[in-house]
């Protein structure tokens, strides 16, 4: 699971929202919207309203107030990176900080930023947020040293003793709030370890490269350390876990309240876990720190010692000024990681045996579960926060404890959840011991179909899950009905919510809840465009369509994998009407582009310039290629999505359409950068998106225009080079090898390596050029995508990595080995995860705790797969038509 998709769930029910908008409108429980769109509820601390002096402007960016001198004040001129302050605040004392730091840095000229309401400072400080922006309530841009040192005296005293969370990536300023680092002050990015562009800073020699921003604190080596905060480094580092009688041994999760160690007693040589709590940060929605949390943990332990389902308390102790909690090590493995390795829907063709055999063992565990859950009730303690990553299975596979106790209180208290897992998190009515029981049914549905985080957005999506279920195991309908009306109590009558036995075969739809079945392409496609235009709002200039947290990001709400540019593109490349108010927004900010918009396809300018050309406004298509031109372009990653790779295919097609020759020379010379890199240094990643697979579209595109043979040789070369990095699973199919985890996904996984393979292998037949061994290779790796591509079960609808991908390359291969029905059981099979709005029929995004409609991630990408499928239209990927035709 993201940790940072929570935080973007709290401003609107149905969409991932922008951290300072809350709410995006006022809906009661049911789901159905219920007024008309609210005021912000977002309350500003008191010196985030003062006015402004002479000048100085306030520019308000994200989660940032930012105060700077204006232009012409003689003091604007400042240096792009340096060492900057930050200062530390809890919720307590943030407007005295931020007061404190104003009428400091306001007389002095030195521009600063900071969290203008408590709201948003508690998400900054909450237990999923960044570690690398933990603590930062307030940023300061020192001229240089000699300022850099006056505001650390100065402050510094005037904040001494003021509380507020560690700054983990800075070095502390004596005992106080201030923090110290070397970084960034404008925004400049480079291409980081993964061909993505980061955030930069100049080293020694003027090249840009990226600002670490790891959780712990570091100096560039070409920065020297100012001589007045040696002593503070000295101070840092005499901190050590040395004299503990423990040794840590490695690392089990880090989040923004701290770590959880797994070590050594070395008195015992008992093994152990230590988990940290980090004071004033990592709050909880009751507003509890790591430290409190930590404390709930330990009294909830010992209330529960002896029972056998919980570990025993074993240590309490102080390190700086962290707590740690040591606890018996529990031998097993989480559920979750049981999940994944025994689920029988994760391969092409499931035995009936092993479906029953997986059905018994999940109704055996949830009956373990159900009991220890019981005993801790027995004892007055609510869980409060159950869910698959919690529940550690024994080695004999069934026996079962619980873990992670923070959240826990006591029953008699009546409280509601203040820390849960998306899936599991149980609505506003449910308090104590309620909340367990309400996870309980979900886990009885979640050990079958993994998608409860559904239920944040529609929770009568339960009755359909447990449809889907029932069509698919053999699991006792009192054991699904069950579930079914624990999870929707409280709601509305409607329906009976599980349909009667008797129906067979796989069902993707309940009727009565989604608008329109997949299968079913005219209904469908009609569903899901009045989805995408209900929930158009061409009022707001950051999007216009909501999708994935990555329209909150430079540029994320115009491109083409999360903005309007993919959304429209895929409306019109599957033959519905033109959305011409969603056309002229999209005009409307591309005259010009927003500063610090991207440069690629599916990222930024390059895919913007392509989907307004496909829709006919050329003219300003080309003012972007020439904008693109006009910035240091060739510096961009090698990969398609925002990298040479895209830009190169978006300049040769503009060429094409427009008749300007020079672009194909610009398209050429991004061809012949991308080449030389993948000889120099190959990739670190593999796929379509971010590997070399994006690079071998790119030369077989030029390919056929050309005819250079040197370009067939150079994609032969980096299709190889991603099958280098492709594994065969235990169901047979060939995935990308992430390290800790597989991909079958059109995005990052191996069927974007397919979807090349088809274009590339006819063209290096008709060459006649292609050595027999790659030919062989390449024709065995085809076949194995598809068998990855035919699994029952994907674990989102989505098309850059999910079944909507998948569909997609099913439709659009020529591989021999396509079983008959694949691709109309994955069609089927995406109704899953369907759900109804405004009377459309729309798909949740990255994590499925939200809606989208964005092209990567949501309703736009299901709509353009199933087009693609139906062969009612041509539509396909940016450069990847249908094989059959489409340009």
């Amino acid at each position: 699971m993201d940790n940072r998709y929570e935080i973007f769930c709290l401003a609107d029910r149905y969409f991932y929202e922008s951290l300072d908008r809350l709410p995006g409108a006022s809906r009661d429980d049911s789901g159905a919207p219920s007024g008309q769109r609210s005021a912000p509820l977002v309350e500003n601390f008191e010196t985030a309203q003062r006015d402004v002096p002479a000048g100085w402007r306030t520019v308000r960016t994200g989660d940032w107030l930012h105060l700077d001198p204006t232009p012409g004040s003689g003091q604007e001129d400042r240096p792009l990176q340096g060492w900057k302050v930050h200062a530390s605040a809890g919720l307590g004392n943030a407007d005295k900080v931020a007061a404190k730091v104003w009428d400091h840095c306001v007389p002095r000229g030195i521009p600063f930023k900071f969290v203008p309401s408590p709201q948003l400072l508690h998400l900054r400080n909450s237990k999923y947020a960044g570690r690398d922006t933990s603590g930062k309530f307030v940023t300061i841009y020192p001229r240089d040293e000699s300022q850099l040192h006056a505001v650390l005296e100065e402050l510094g005293e005037l904040l001494d003793g003021e509380p507020g969370p560690y700054i983990l990536t800075d070095l502390r300023w004596r005992e106080g709030p201030l923090y110290v680092r070397y970084g960034a002050f404008a925004k400049r990015f480079c291409v980081g370890d993964h061909g993505t562009l980061v955030s930069a800073i100049e080293d020694a020699e003027g090249h840009l490269v990226p600002d670490s921003r790891a959780p712990a604190f570091h100096v560039p080596e070409w920065v020297t350390l100012p001589d007045f905060l040696r002593p503070h480094l000295q101070a840092r580092n005499s901190t050590t876990v040395g004299e503990l009688p423990y040794r840590i041994e490695s690392a089990l999760h880090f989040s923004n309240g701290g770590g959880v160690y797994v070590g050594t007693d070395t008195r015992s040589g008992e093994k152990v876990v230590l988990k940290e709590g980090r004071p004033h940060a990592g709050l909880a929605s009751d507003g509890a720190d790591a430290v409190t949390r930590l404390e709930r943990e330990r009294d909830a332990l010992q209330r529960l010692s002896g029972l056998g389902v919980a570990p025993e308390v074993r240590d309490w102790f102080t390190l700086g000024d962290h707590r740690f909690l040591v606890m018996e090590f529990l031998d097993g493995k989480p559920l979750n990681t049981f999940f994944g390795h025994r689920h029988p829907l994760l391969t092409p063709d499931p035995d009936p045996a092993e479906v029953a055999d997986y059905t018994r063992w999940a109704l055996r565990v949830h009956a373990g579960v159900e009991r220890a859950v019981a005993a801790v009730h027995s004892r007055g303690i609510v869980f409060n926060d159950l869910h698959m990553y919690n529940i550690m299975i024994g080695d004999d596979g069934e026996s079962v404890r619980l873990l992670d106790f923070e959240a826990a209180a006591a029953a008699t208290d009546n409280v509601r959840q203040s820390v849960a897992h998306p899936g599991f998190m149980a609505p506003p009515d449910r308090r104590g011991t309620a909340v367990d029981h309400y996870a309980l049914a979900c886990l009885r549905l979640a050990l079958f179909l993994p998608v409860t985080t559904l239920f944040a957005v529609d929770r009568t999506k339960a009755a359909h899950l447990a449809d889907v279920i029932a069509a698919q195991f053999p699991v006792p309908r009192t054991f699904l009905e069950e579930a079914v009306t624990e999870i929707t109590r409280g709601l509305p009558a409607a329906e009976p919510p599980v349909r009667s036995a008797g129906s067979s075969g796989p069902r993707s739809a309940a009727p009565g809840y989604l608008p329109a079945a997949t299968t079913d392409w005219p209904a469908a496609r009609d569903a899901m465009a009045g989805a995408i235009l209900a929930s158009a709002t061409p009022d707001r200039d950051d999007r216009l369509f909501p999708g994935d947290i990555a329209q909150f990001s430079d540029g994320g709400g115009l491109g083409l994998a999360h903005g309007a540019a993919g959304v429209l593109l895929a409306l019109a490349e599957t033959g519905l009407p033109r959305y011409e108010d969603g056309e002229r927004w999209l005009l409307a900010r591309t005259a010009p582009p927003p500063s610090g918009t991207p440069l690629g396809l599916y990222d930024g300018i390059a895919g913007i310039a392509y989907a307004l050309d496909r829709l006919g406004h050329t003219e300003r298509a080309l003012e972007l290629a020439h904008l693109l031109l006009a910035e240091k372009w060739q510096q961009s990653g090698s990969d398609l999505s925002g990298g040479l790779a895209g830009i190169g295919l978006v300049l040769d097609h503009l060429a094409h359409s427009t008749g300007e020759a020079a672009l194909q020379e610009r398209a050429l010379e991004a061809a012949g950068l991308v080449a030389a890199r993948l000889a120099a240094a190959g990739t670190s990643r593999a796929g379509l998106m971010r590997g070399a697979t994006g690079a071998a579209l790119l030369f077989v595109r030029l390919y056929e225009r050309i005819g250079a043979p040197a370009l067939l040789g150079h994609a032969a070369r980096a299709l190889q080079l991603d099958l280098d990095r492709c594994v065969h699973t235990a169901a047979g199919g060939l995935d990308v090898d992430e390290g800790w985890r597989t991909m079958p996904y059109l995005g990052d996984g191996s069927a974007g390596i397919g979807l090349v393979l088809d274009d590339f292998l006819p063209l290096a037949r008709r060459a006649g050029d292609l050595d027999p061994e790659v030919g062989a290779r390449f024709e065995q790796a085809r076949t194995d995508i598809v068998r990855a591509s035919t699994l029952r079960l994907y674990a989102q609808p989505g098309l850059l990595a999910g079944r909507a991908g998948i569909i997609l390359h099913l439709a659009r291969t020529s591989a021999p080995a396509v079983p008959p029905g694949a691709l109309a059981a994955q069609i089927d099979a995406l109704g899953w995860y369907g759900m109804p709005y405004r009377d459309g029929l729309a798909f949740p995004g990255n994590q499925m705790m939200r809606l989208s409609m964005d092209l990567g991630t949501g309703t736009a990408g299901c709509l353009l797969a199933l087009g693609s499928a139906h062969g009612g239209s041509a539509a396909g990927l940016p450069f990847l038509p249908p094989l059959t035709g489409g340009s």
